[in-house]
């Protein structure tokens, strides 16, 4: 897979519709979510591409709520995506539309289809309809009720409009070939009656659009160019194209594009809301969820979105992408802005019993060796720190190059350390470790020119504050959790891990919720909502380790 793909279909589809003045040289395009649950990544590589082409070629990209069924949607969603959009770097000005605010334009543009013969009343249940469709290889057969009158048909599409007719007793349907080898032109339903409040039209209408119907006269009524829809919408396209023959309406060219998924992760919103609600994740905004609310909470950047979204291209195939590609591209947006700080996860204690009890020093420590303006820090040094419990082994293996009995250390920073004792508990655990430091090797080097192999972080135990760290890994264990019939049972019982005793270096104590840093030794983290000022709430972003460099090396 190529860093920075080239020139995709979509954008010389565009650049030939220009060059041709197809569209009088407009280029407008749409992103369309339904506001029935919180955006994830793939939502992410559609609202680049619809923002991103009308950005290139200099034009218009609307924001639109397709919101038809109040069964499942609320202003929870919209919200939610509003924020979205905006956090990714995206502006649709003033061009912020709703499906609800065109129902009555819906609706009248239905009753011409009707007086055109070209739309019906149905009294089939929604169980016979599927009946009487027919399958790929039978023709479907027709609706006792096709034939009915023009005027009967008004009369009754008004009433159901009226809500004299309860959910399910009738539909609306085009009347175009149950005979059709696209099932799709198989009288599919325009209009179905649901008697529940729209959260944005209250109890104004009874019977509500279908998304097919409501979807192409949306583009239409906005003067959409290009309409972007992922692959599952090409079969649609020549319903799409009937409705707006018949109703002699402006007609949007559709394009579709290969969907995005994911390695270790479900991006259908059926499997999200399940998660959600069953307790397996913390909300939808879980940093474990692949959603752009998590992964904003878990600490990415609308940057590395951004440049992720942009590797994988845009082809004609839906496409699976290893996840590891979305963790390299946070790495390396990270490794430019993130400040280095030191925070011990598992403590230790370690005195240094030639250190003077009452002395602190306030060394100077680096804050980001990527940038030049990062400036530098001061850190405290005293007789007592702490540092890794896996830092510390009494009986090393070979080319073990951390602390042990007798054996010397660099610690960031500091000073050189030698282990000359350990103390334990009554159970056998190592309580503390006492060492003696070199005065002659002050920020990390010694005076006689003796080098040493390892080098450990650490924090000043009188200074460090106390804080929780939320270790997270892939939410399942099977690289396609979809590929079993029940997806849950790969859950990964190990996706959060949460530290709760963590030391860390004082200059992180007025933190902001959101703020990212590099933890040395550790990955990239970032402090939690759940972050408070008594106890501070740290997620790991990713680890140091970047799978992905290792992948791409072997495929170049």
């Amino acid at each position: 897979m190529p860093d920075k793909p080239s020139k995709n279909f979509i954008e010389e589809i565009v650049e030939k519709d220009l060059d041709e003045n197809r569209y009088e040289g407009r280029v407008h395009t749409r992103f369309p979510p339904e506001p029935n649950g919180y955006l994830h990544i793939g939502h992410a590589k559609s609202i680049c591409l619809n923002f991103g082409i009308a950005e290139k070629y200099n034009g218009k990209c609307n924001l639109r709520f397709d919101d038809t069924n109040p069964l499942k949607e609320g202003k929870e969603y919209v919200k939610s995506i509003i924020e979205d959009v905006k956090w990714l770097g995206f502006d649709w000005e003033d061009r912020l539309f709703f499906a609800s605010d065109y129902f009555e334009r819906m609706y009248e543009l239905a009753v011409e289809l009707i007086k055109k013969g070209k739309a019906y009343v149905c009294d089939l249940s929604n169980e016979e309809i599927r009946q009487y469709r027919g399958t790929l290889t039978q023709p479907g057969k027709e609706s006792p009720y096709r034939n009915r009158s023009i005027e009967e048909n008004l009369d009754l599409f008004e009433r159901m409009k009226n809500g004299e007719f309860e959910e399910g007793s009738k539909t609306l349907r085009a009347k175009i070939d149950m005979a059709h080898p696209n099932l799709n032109m198989r009288d599919p339903v325009m209009y179905r009656i649901i008697k529940k409040p729209h959260y944005r039209q209250g109890n104004k209408w009874y019977i509500y659009p279908t998304y097919d119907w409501a979807h192409c006269l949306e583009d239409s009524f906005e003067l959409i160019t290009h309409s972007l829809c992922t692959l599952e919408f090409a079969d649609h396209r020549i319903l799409y194209e009937w409705f707006l023959d018949q109703l002699e309406i402006y007609k949007p060219q559709q394009i579709e594009f290969g969907r995005l998924n994911l390695t270790y992760t479900v991006l259908s919103k059926r499997k999200l809301s399940i998660l959600v609600k069953e307790g397996y994740v913390n909300g939808w905004d879980d940093p474990r969820m692949p959603t752009i609310a998590g992964l904003r909470r878990r600490g990415y950047t609308p940057e590395a979105i951004r440049d992720f979204v942009e590797r994988t291209g845009v082809s004609r195939t839906d496409s699976v992408v290893d996840y590891a590609l979305l963790e390299h591209c946070i790495r390396e947006d990270l490794n430019k802005r993130a400040n280095r700080v030191m925070a011990v996860l598992n403590p230790v204690k370690v005195i240094i019993e030639n250190y003077p009890e009452d002395k602190v020093e306030w060394l100077d420590a680096e804050n980001n060796p990527e940038d030049k303006n990062a400036g530098f820090r001061k850190i405290p040094f005293c007789r007592e720190i702490y540092i890794e419990r896996e830092d510390f082994m009494e009986d090393p293996p070979k080319k073990y190059f951390r602390l042990a009995p007798d054996r010397e250390v660099r610690l960031k920073h500091a000073y050189y350390i030698r282990c000359v004792d350990v103390k334990k508990d009554e159970n056998g655990e190592i309580k503390e470790i006492i060492c003696r430091y070199d005065p002659d090797s002050k920020g990390g080097w010694s005076k006689d020119g003796r080098k040493v192999k390892g080098t450990l972080h650490w924090v000043s135990a009188r200074h460090c504050i106390d804080a929780e760290v939320r270790l997270y890994e892939h939410l399942f264990t099977k690289e396609n959790p979809d590929e079993d019939e029940d997806f849950l049972q790969n859950i990964n019982p190990n996706s959060l891990v949460m530290l709760k005793n963590c030391k860390l270096e004082p200059s992180l104590k007025d933190a902001k919720v959101g703020e990212r840093f590099q933890f040395l030794r550790k990955g990239y983290f970032c402090v939690d909502k759940d972050s408070t000022a008594e106890k501070p709430v740290f997620n790991r972003i990713v680890t140091l380790k970047d799978s992905w460099a290792k992948i791409k090396n072997k495929l170049t």
